[in-house]
């Protein structure tokens, strides 16, 4: 600027012409200097970035070994249970499904490999009607000429493999329940009409009226007296792939009683069940064991008793060991039960060891052993055996 104010205004066009000229000059100067710096033999580039195990401008470094990454193996595919439909066409099945009694089931579960479960009907004799083939990414189930035995659940078990040894992976099994519905025929069949069933006092029973349609209506009756027993969904439910489930059994559910399933024009009974119940403990014994003395003279009796406190109607078995057993000394004992504390809710249960004219051999150690439903415990005690005391000799007078 200095210089075009010297020159006057006429020059000021030439000497701005001759500034750019000057500019474009340096710049195409300064990009052959970078072009010759990248192609010149034996001139190095300036290292922007580092790299591993190299020097760089900022000193030496120490070289680090690029970490392998270890091949992750890809996620296995989901297991997926599909129905296979005429012409080729698939359905993913839900909880349940239905297949008309004398049609195909051709169920098939996607893994490699995978195993079936099948109703224990099916397990026993299948009757060469049931094929199992395992492909290369899937397994195949197909039934032919159903019938309405065939009902139940059906379920399929991915594999998981090392070497040669598999095991089933129980977390990923899909299950099935599947109906074959009869037009003659409204229960599984059985081939036993009475059944018998222990009703536990403490664990829910479960009547299996099994039918063969999900549109049955299922209803509880009583043999004598006749009457139908409510299903109210709390004390007794019904469950389409169960049965009847009586939740807390109780003395007054006992007897025969049997399911009437009806749908349409078709009405028909199950199976007879036989309801036993049975009491059953809440916990093991605890037995209490005290001897008549822990010390005995050689002649005398002894009596060792064994007690348990528990619930009313609960049976308690009652072993023994004691020294006596080594000679064979035959084994005598009093068993007994009485009501605790005057209420109908707890019982004592006793037994007591009774040895006769103690000798020798029957010091040592006496153990009960209390046993019920639920468990055992034992419990010991130890008598000692004295000799008899010797009898005084009687004293003299002497007289002079």
């Amino acid at each position: 600027m200095l210089l075009v104010n010297m020159f006057g205004s006429k020059w000021r066009p030439l000497l701005s012409a001759l500034l750019i000229c000057a500019v474009i000059f340096e710049l195409a100067s300064c990009q052959k200097d970078a072009q010759e710096q990248r192609t010149t033999p034996g001139r190095k580039p300036k290292q922007n970035k580092p790299k591993l195990g190299k020097l760089t401008n900022k000193g030496p470094r120490a070289a680090t070994a690029k970490p392998k990454m270890k091949a992750t193996p890809a996620a296995p595919a989901q297991t997926v249970l599909t129905q296979v439909l005429n012409r080729g066409k698939f359905k993913k099945v839900g909880e349940t499904i239905s297949v008309q009694s004398g049609d195909t089931l051709e169920l098939r579960c996607r893994g490699k490999p995978v195993q079936w479960s099948v109703p224990s009907y099916l397990e026993e004799d299948d009757d060469g009607r049931l094929r199992i083939v395992q492909h290369e990414r899937y397994g195949v189930l197909t039934l032919v000429n159903s019938t309405g035995a065939d009902t139940g659940e059906y379920t399929c078990y991915p594999m998981y493999c090392e070497d040669t040894d598999c095991r089933k992976e129980y977390d990923k099994a899909i299950k099935v329940f599947v109906f074959f519905p009869d037009p003659h025929e409204l229960f599984v069949p059985s081939s036993d009409y009475y059944e018998v069933v222990q009703l536990r006092s403490n664990w829910p029973t479960v009547l299996p009226c099994q039918v063969t349609s999900p549109e049955a209506e299922v209803t509880l009756h009583r043999e004598f007296p006749p009457v139908e027993v409510a299903v109210d969904g709390t004390e007794i439910s019904f469950n389409v792939k169960k049965g009847i489930t009586i939740h807390r059994p109780r003395p007054y559910h006992a007897g025969a009683l049997f399911c009437v399933a009806s749908l349409g024009n078709l009405r028909q009974s199950s199976t007879k069940y036989m309801l036993i119940y049975v009491n059953y403990p809440m916990a093991p014994p605890a037995p209490i064991i005290l001897s008549s003395s822990g010390s005995v003279v050689v002649g005398e009796n002894l009596q060792v008793t064994c007690s348990v406190v528990g619930e009313q109607d609960v049976g308690v078995e009652f072993t023994w060991e004691y020294p006596g057993q080594q000679i064979g000394r035959p084994l005598y004992t009093q068993e007994s039960i009485s009501p605790v504390g005057g209420g109908a809710t707890r019982q004592q249960s006793q037994s007591v060891l009774l040895v006769d004219e103690v000798r020798d051999v029957d010091q040592g150690t006496y153990t009960c052993t209390a046993q019920n439903l639920q468990g055992a415990k034992s419990v010991s005690t130890t008598v000692k055996v004295v000799p008899k005391a010797k009898p005084k000799k009687p004293q003299t007078n002497k007289t002079g």
